[in-house]
């Protein structure tokens, strides 16, 4: 349920606030939420994978302390993300 290396480098190169830049808050988010996405498709097929819900459960939390921290330092960097992502808050 991981993403691919091309498509990770795609993320950072989209999300990215600087050249370079692969840990800001926008680019953690942006593949928490290619991965998420990856898993919710996966649970459409397997509904008793109770192993990969709990990842994906602890994928969910964290994406959502990193939007709670994007927030509280920058609200207008949080409502960017938020629309370019299609989170739903």
């Amino acid at each position: 349920m991981s993403i691919s290396a091309e498509k990770k480098a795609e993320l950072i190169k989209e999300y990215a606030t600087t050249d370079g830049d692969t840990g800001s808050p926008e680019v953690q988010i942006a593949i928490l939420t290619t991965r998420i996405t990856n898993l919710t498709e996966h649970f459409k097929d397997h509904k008793k994978d109770v192993h990969s819900r709990r990842g994906l459960l602890s994928l969910v939390s964290r994406r959502r302390r990193l939007l709670d921290y994007t927030k509280k330092s920058s609200d207008e960097r949080y409502q960017t993300i938020i629309k370019r992502l299609g989170i739903r808050k």
